[in-house]
């Protein structure tokens, strides 16, 4: 899988978070995971799973820096999509070194082109460009 590829997996993992308590997201993730096409490598699939539970587990933090962020924006008024993709690039910009900022930014606005309103990618990207520090 391409790193486009294994993020936006990360993403839809990551989106059905709000949806269920950490027992069910469990089960979500595997039922997600077993989905995948059986040709994918496991490694692909570890860092898949590494990767949804690294920002899962950061959630409330994460949130923090987006509603900061934000401006006036409490993380309840964000879109599902739009909030999925900010906690993925917010976590790769403030958590993981491996990820350049642009790269991180870049990849948040292909997301958004996908699985968003056309305007939401204004938005993202207002918001990730406040972590340019």
């Amino acid at each position: 899988m391409t790193r486009s590829e294994l993020r936006e997996n990360i993403f839809k993992i990551v989106f059905r978070a709000p949806f269920h308590d950490t027992e069910e997201m469990g089960e979500q993730e595997q039922e997600y995971i077993s989905d995948l096409d059986e040709a994918e490598k496991d490694s692909d699939i570890d860092y898949i799973k590494a990767k949804s539970a690294a920002v899962i587990e950061k959630l409330e933090e994460i949130d923090k820096l987006i509603e900061d962020a934000s401006k006036g924006w409490s993380v309840k008024r964000i879109g599902r999509a739009e909030l999925a993709i900010l906690r993925v690039a917010v976590y790769e910009i403030k958590y993981d070194s491996d990820i350049p900022f642009k790269v991180a930014v870049n990849e948040a606005l292909e997301l958004s082109k996908k699985y968003c309103e056309p305007e939401a990618g204004a938005f993202i990207n207002g918001i990730l460009s406040a972590f340019a520090e």
